[in-house]
């Protein structure tokens, strides 16, 4: 039963880890890669509590998307970088997440070697 648990710590951990990386891959590439526009902030919709992004893309397309950040004022203008195949993948200006992404990454390594320790203790 001990290493059961120690198994289900480690991929957990592995989860948590990818998860992270992934995040942070996701956002690197796309300030690194992506278009800069401006975004106008305009209201969340009905039952909703992030505002919408409204900006126009290279290509001449209008794209209206959830906000990823919550906190944006409404009426006001952001940066935007965008996924040129994807539009909707967006990172705002400022708000970069970063942090939660490497959390992830800290707690999901964290986890793996808890997990490593209780199956090298339980042999």
């Amino acid at each position: 039963m001990h290493i059961v648990f120690a198994t289900v710590t480690v991929l957990g951990g592995l989860v948590a880890a990818l998860a992270g990386g992934h995040g942070l891959r996701q956002t690197r590439r796309i300030t690194g890669d992506g278009h800069l526009v401006m975004a106008l902030v305009k209201p969340p919709p009905r039952g909703a509590e992030r505002p919408v992004l409204e900006f126009e893309t290279q290509d001449g397309r209008v794209m209206e998307i959830v906000s990823p950040v919550a906190e944006l004022t409404v009426g006001t203008s952001v940066g935007v970088s965008y996924d040129a195949r994807d539009p909707r993948d967006v990172v705002v200006d400022g708000h970069r997440r970063t942090g939660v992404d490497k959390g992830f990454v800290i707690a999901g390594l964290l986890l793996m070697v808890i997990g490593l320790v209780l199956a090298v203790s339980g042999l």
